[in-house]
């Protein structure tokens, strides 16, 4: 087994919607597939695969080029054009959405592709889990990766696993200020708890072990409506995970989503929703362009191979999970357009909220 460190990339974007916003076109697949083989072929990836939930195209990327690496950000900008460019001519809804620019200029982060990535050296045994949510925004994975890394009722492991005592170190990024700051657990989980709690602004960025210094989880944090400075669809983002061996059982890491948690996002970006654990073929989510969906894809590594992937939430135990993720859903939309089913007016502040605002301007007197 190599000693090289392993890069895994997962970069998504949602480039063209069919139909509206429930899937993605197999052309644009088929597209995608293709030039990611090409990838692996010349060298330049170890692996890929390409996923998809929603109406988002998920690249799951290996090599050996390290974190925000220039040419693995480029091509994945290409493969992302050269969809879009299929989507144009099926003419689907929202083609390009997710590209910011119309050129690539050297890092995809900021440019509307949600990237999520790690770096590490394979263990023995490397087990991995993709998670890829649709129609929510970053702070999604705040509630999950709490549970599974730091809330013992749902991580045995903290207990019993005595590699796992000296608990793990968050990070936290601050969408609205871009700053970021570190918190151990399990003694500074009450100051965790209190940003982490937040989503819509404090995001769970990475985990560390502290036991070994290694990456667990990574995620994407990018806000589509801060970097365009309008609505253009909610972020959709991605999580990389690795389990096992002083690190959370496969088990734990998919057992917070047995029970659906509330998140934002839905339709248009602007309302409160269950996030529904479900295969990739069930995620093509239309009830109101919803409820949010998270798909759980699982790999073993091997020297930068995916083997996989393993269609995780496919096993009859997340049934329950999708019948209540359906009764929440039906409880919520009976408040229509009221909070808490929408969303409050700061996080409309990138919808057409303004606008409407603008036109009766003209309209709102002193008291």
């Amino acid at each position: 087994m190599s000693q090289q460190p392993i890069t895994v990339s997962v970069i998504k974007a949602d480039i063209g919607g069919y139909v509206g916003h429930s899937s993605v076109h197999p052309d644009l697949l088929e597209r995608a597939r293709a030039d990611v083989s090409g990838a692996v072929d010349r060298g330049l990836l170890v692996d890929g695969c390409v996923a998809y939930v929603g109406d988002d195209i998920n690249l799951i990327m290996t090599h050996r080029r390290g974190i925000d690496d220039l040419e693995i950000h480029r091509f994945a900008w290409d493969v992302f054009t050269a969809c879009t460019t299929v989507a144009r001519k099926l003419k689907l809804y929202g083609a390009g959405q997710d590209l910011l620019s119309d050129s690539f200029s050297g890092n995809i982060k900021g440019l509307g592709p949600g990237c999520a990535e790690m770096e590490f050296v394979e263990r023995t045994s490397e087990p991995i889990i993709v998670f890829m949510a649709d129609k929510t925004e970053p702070g999604a994975w705040n509630l999950p990766l709490y549970k599974m890394f730091a809330d013992p009722f749902n991580t045995i492991g903290l207990v019993i696993d005595p590699k796992m005592h000296k608990g793990f170190e968050f990070e936290v990024h601050d969408l609205i200020q871009h700053k970021r700051v570190k918190f151990l657990a399990p003694e500074e989980l009450y100051d965790l708890l209190i940003f982490i709690g937040a989503p819509s602004r404090f995001c769970i960025k990475g985990i560390v072990s502290r036991e070994t210094g290694e990456p667990a989880a990574a995620t994407s944090t990018q806000r589509l409506n801060l970097l365009a400075g309008r609505y253009v669809g909610k972020d959709d983002p991605v999580c990389i995970v690795r389990c096992q061996s002083g690190l959370p059982a496969v088990g734990e890491v998919l057992e917070p989503f047995a029970t659906p948690h509330v998140v934002a996002g839905w339709m248009r970006g602007s309302h409160h929703g269950p996030i529904m654990p479900v295969s990739m073929p069930d995620a093509t989510p239309s009830r109101f362009d919803g409820p949010p969906r998270v798909v759980s894809l699982g790999f073993q590594l091997a020297d930068g191979k995916l083997h996989g992937p393993r269609d995780l939430f496919t096993d009859c135990a997340f049934d329950r999970a999708r019948d209540k993720a359906n009764e929440i859903a039906d409880y919520l939309r009976t408040m229509g357009p009221f909070e808490p089913h929408r969303l409050p007016l700061d996080e409309m502040e990138y919808t057409t909220m303004p606008q409407v605002m603008q036109k009766l301007a003209g309209r709102f007197e002193d008291i």
